[in-house]
């Protein structure tokens, strides 16, 4: 019999910080609080999640993801990996500077906090696909996919070894795809590296960051489909209802939807026949935007939004909620266990074969 615990799952958006809380299976914890809020006064967060003590695990925002990593073991050389900013950052957004400074609160808590792994860190995923890559998914978008594996298994009345999708995460800033087969990740386009999203321009060609040189954090935040239309600050709902009309929005609105189209083609190379295309994120909230993507996605496998456990939280904090249970032994621990995320291992910088790939392990490591 598995063991009912309390967890707790923390997803940090770019608009939102998401939490879900998990009693046994029996959600006790549903909410959302604003990124900025979060990001100028870290101190909600860590008093939240000590209001809902005694709990038996929590993952704690977790960036571009550690292998399990306690809170007391958190150093320098995770700091870095964390949010990935270099010391000569002139401005580093406030969301990281926020999450950085959260970290410092949570090591004078005795809350059981840990942050786990991104895609890349995966056993499941053979190193040739790893290769000069960083951003395969971060631990949030990992967080969606393991959503995904417990949503199709639920769906269809499968065990997690069954399942089989590929996962389309639209968020409120970036795009990522990733890949499952037989219940485990296999591979993942992470958002700096897909094509755009709604404010972030995905992979960058690599003459134009010659020409940026020494570019600030913030130019990754920047370039999505939102720039393209002219309104950095344009809402998903408002973006759907001008694309039509408005000539910037409707090109914007092709480059995102082809954008996405495109990652999942590239994606069918690892995995042809996949059982299904499940969708989710901010984005997908939106009726046009998800009916769209459903009607360009169709022809490849049947597509459908994943359904998640909980009515507020994002995908992502709801999937960090289950992963939390299952590492704490309950419910979940098979789901876990077919995940093999457990075995997460490494940091972001072990696959790449560039000139300077020493140089910069030296550096930060």
């Amino acid at each position: 019999m598995k063991k009912k615990v309390r967890v707790i799952g923390v997803d940090p958006g770019t608009v939102s910080f998401d939490i879900c809380g998990l009693e046994g299976e029996k959600v006790f914890c549903d909410t959302t609080l604003p990124t900025g809020e979060v990001g100028a006064s870290p101190h909600i967060l860590v008093d939240f999640l000590k209001s809902h003590a005694p709990l038996d695990f929590i993952i704690a925002p977790s960036g571009y993801g550690l292998p399990w990593v306690n809170i007391k073991d958190f150093g320098p050389r995770e700091s870095f990996q964390y949010v990935l900013v270099d010391s000569k950052e002139r401005k580093p957004p406030t969301l990281l500077k926020g999450m950085t400074e959260m970290v410092r609160m949570f090591k004078e808590t005795d809350l059981p906090i840990f942050f786990m792994p991104g895609v890349i860190h995966l056993p499941t995923i053979p190193e040739y696909r790893k290769a000069n890559k960083i951003d395969m998914g971060t631990a949030d978008k990992l967080c969606c996919a393991v959503l995904g594996i417990f949503d199709q298994a639920r769906h269809f009345d499968i065990p997690y070894e069954q399942t089989s999708f590929i996962m389309v995460e639209v968020g409120g800033a970036y795009t990522a795809v990733m890949t499952v087969d037989k219940g485990k990740i296999i591979d993942g386009i992470g958002g700096t590296y897909s094509n755009l999203g709604f404010l972030s321009l995905g992979a960058m060609d690599s003459e134009l960051a010659y020409l940026l040189g020494n570019f600030d954090k913030d130019v990754l935040f920047s370039g999505g489909a939102s720039y393209i239309a002219g309104r950095p600050g344009i809402k998903p709902e408002e973006f759907a209802r001008l694309h039509e009309t408005d000539e910037k929005v409707g090109m914007a609105w092709e480059a995102l939807m082809e954008g996405v189209v495109k990652c999942v083609l590239q994606e069918m190379a690892v995995l042809p026949e996949p059982r299904e295309i499940i969708l989710s994120g901010r984005l997908c909230r939106t009726e046009e935007i998800r009916r769209e993507l459903e009607e360009r996605l169709k022809g490849f496998a049947p597509v459908r939004r994943v359904e998640g456990i909980a009515r507020t939280a994002k995908e992502a904090a709801q999937g960090a909620a289950i992963i939390a249970n299952g590492m704490a032994g309950g419910e979940y621990k098979d789901l876990v266990e077919v995940l093999e995320i457990k075995g997460a291992k490494g940091t972001l910088l072990d696959y790449l074969y560039i000139i300077d790939a020493e140089r910069l392990r030296k550096k930060y490591f």
